[in-house]
């Protein structure tokens, strides 16, 4: 624990201050600077008084949920480590988790879900199924108003905040779709439908932070139970429909009225931002009255709201310049280094929840007296969502328009998962673990791709709008009991698609877990044969045995130039395929032109999680950067009129 921590500190001294700029060097981000600093101030959890033990809090689920995200985006492991190493603080071996009382119905305590339904995705480990499954099951107990909305805590009867929408509902949705729970998502939309009917001002379009179905709290207008608008109330309602709508079902019938929703809450926040600094106020539509002060948080979260909801497609282009705009101010307002070469974030207000005692009213006063904190947590947190979110317009473009899709009928593998359902594993898009193909598949999005996954025999007509089509390590018997051997139709089909302009990657296996005999009949299609065989045995951890060095000026690999490549097939070549990549004598990948088509062949699925995310291999290796070349090549190989 006191080595990793040391590899932090080290790695937070490292960065230096840069201006602004959305083309600065990896590691020199925003994002990661201020990951830096959250390091060099919390280390594994957020305890921010000294001999006081951390407490299960929604800011810390704030601040990992960014830490998520570079995560992510950059791929080094680092970031995850310092996630699972601040909730296994509170997670312990049986699933319970310290210092969470679940009697107390509290959904500031739901937020750390996400941050569990994430880390038993990745390492599959049951403690973090339990753990959040605790949470889920306290959302099922968890009382209501009349109208079906969560009260935001026991002790606070008949009250909705407008940050619940955040605390809950995201973890609500993810859990739902991870686990087969469809009946949520009516719950989930309606919850949003009801509180904006009850809070959103119809001269403004701005929503107030709570709802008081009991009438009974001093913190209502007796006419209206409406209160100020506050700017951090209002950025993690937007952050939390984002946020579910990424989980909520396409074909859902109340998607519609969350995008309507989303498109309201756009427009009145467009309207408040400060038009020269880019910024928004505490009190969101009172910029200019006394003592009111531009506020870190909630500009972070609005700009992540934004850009998010802009780059999934759910919002018009027009709000990408919100976003940039109010980032840009972000940085120019708030955003101090010091003599050390740390970053920090000023300009976030202390907590400001309604009611408590002593009694925390709606008035004015009340709000612009509280304090303001230098790396608050709910600041840093949303800085780093805002910040990353961002910095994911530094990835290039070229897969806009374009569909990667990925075989699921010569792969067709299936597991049970912690909760007793059975999923698709092995190479799959969803899956987290080292197994999947996750990190690719999120990468080639944030390409903007579109990513779809075959589970039929591929056709003339379920190719046609595939611009690349990625096949990989096909069954064998012993994987599956029926496996889908590739028949003459299959070649045949996918033959003429590469001839009409697809771009074909085909990914294979070492001897004992790859089908080679009907696999190659497609691969021989255009001049390569997949050895039976295996090279580059690794034994352990000596990853060495695995290395291979792309030579200098590679027409594909241009950033990831140490590769590692375990227990793989090599390859025979005959025109019109020819070798990309060479290694001790051997062809390791090859490219083949055919008609206006493209093929790219492999003798291993190297991409996968476990060998691009950051936790295994060490440093030196370059796979997630040679993954993100070879995305970018094979989306630039597609015609311009392949479709």
């Amino acid at each position: 624990m006191k080595k990793f921590l040391s590899l932090l500190l080290i790695f937070a001294s490292t960065i230096l201050p840069a201006p602004f700029s959305y083309s600065q060097t990896p590691g020199s981000s925003w994002s990661e600077k201020m990951a830096a600093t959250a390091v060099n101030i919390w280390q594994d959890s957020l305890v921010t008084e000294t001999g006081k033990a951390a407490t299960w809090s929604f800011d810390e689920g704030l601040v990992l949920e960014g830490f998520t995200n570079v995560w992510r985006r950059t791929a080094k492991g680092a970031y995850f480590k310092f996630v699972q190493t601040s909730m296994n603080r509170f997670v312990k071996p049986d699933g319970s988790i310290a210092r969470y009382k679940s009697e107390d119905f509290e959904l500031d305590d739901v937020k750390n879900g996400r941050i569990l339904l994430t880390l038993y995705k990745v390492t599959l480990q049951e403690k973090y199924y339990k753990a959040a499954t605790l949470l889920r099951e306290q959302l099922r107990k968890q009382p209501r108003t009349k109208e079906g909305n969560f009260w935001h805590q026991n002790i606070y009867p008949y009250q909705t905040w407008l940050n619940d929408l955040y605390l809950a509902q995201p973890f609500y949705a993810e859990y739902a779709a991870t686990f087969n729970q469809p009946e949520a998502f009516e719950d989930i939309a309606n919850q949003f439908i009801s509180l904006e009917n009850h809070l959103r001002d119809t001269e403004t379009g701005l929503l107030n932070p709570g709802w008081d179905e009991a009438r009974t709290q001093k913190w209502i207008d007796r006419n209206t139970d409406l209160s100020l608008f506050w700017g951090r109330a209002m950025g993690l309602y937007g952050a939390g429909l984002v946020d579910v709508l990424e989980y909520f079902p396409v074909k859902h019938p109340q998607r519609t009225a969350l995008l309507q929703i989303l498109e309201r809450f756009a427009l009145a926040v467009e309207k408040v931002q400060d038009s020269k600094s880019g910024v928004w106020y505490q009190i969101l539509d009172q910029p200019t009255s006394k003592n009111n002060y531009s506020e870190a948080s909630a500009s972070s979260l609005f700009v992540y709201a934004l850009g998010k909801a802009v780059r999934l497609g759910y919002l018009p282009q027009k709000y990408e310049a919100v976003a940039l705009k109010g980032h840009e101010g972000i940085v120019k307002e708030f955003i101090k280094t010091n003599e050390t070469g740390q970053v920090n974030l000023e300009g976030t207000a202390s907590v400001d929840n309604l009611g408590g005692s002593p009694y925390r009213d709606d008035s004015y006063e009340f709000l612009y007296s509280k304090k303001v904190v230098t790396n608050d947590p709910n600041g840093v947190g949303a800085f780093l969502m805002a910040s990353n979110e961002m910095e994911l317009r530094t990835i290039t473009t070229v897969g806009k328009g374009k569909t990667l899709l990925l075989d699921g009928y010569f792969n067709n593998e299936f597991i049970k998962d912690a909760s007793g359902q059975t999923i698709p594993f092995h190479y799959k898009w969803e899956e987290q673990d080292n197994n999947g193909f996750s990190l690719l598949g999120e990468h080639a999005r944030y390409m903007r791709a579109q990513t779809a996954e075959l589970k039929q025999a591929p056709t003339a007509q379920n190719l046609k709008n595939a611009d690349v089509y990625l096949i990989v390590d096909p069954d064998t018997e012993k994987e599956t009991a029926q496996p889908n051997y590739v028949q003459p139709a299959h070649v045949k089909a996918i033959s003429e698609w590469v001839k009409n302009g697809g771009v074909l990657l085909l990914m294979g296996n070492d001897l004992p877990n790859n089908e080679f005999d009907h696999f190659n009949t497609l691969a021989k299609a255009f001049g390569i044969e997949f050895k039976k065989e295996t090279k580059n045995l690794v034994i352990g951890n000596d990853f060495e045995l695995g290395k291979i060095v792309v030579p200098a000026n590679h027409s594909i690999f241009k950033n990831g130039r140490q590769l590692f490549l375990k227990d793989i097939s090599t390859l025979n070549l005959k025109s019109p395929a020819k070798s990309v990549l060479d290694h001790k004598g051997d062809v390791v990948m090859a490219v083949a032109k055919v008609g206006k088509g493209t093929v790219f062949a492999v003798g291993d699925p190297w991409l996968y999680n476990e060998y691009t995310d950051g936790r295994k291999l060490p440093a030196e290796y370059q796979n997630f950067e040679a993954g993100t070349d070879l995305l970018t090549w094979l989306f630039q190989q597609v015609p311009a009129t392949s479709k």
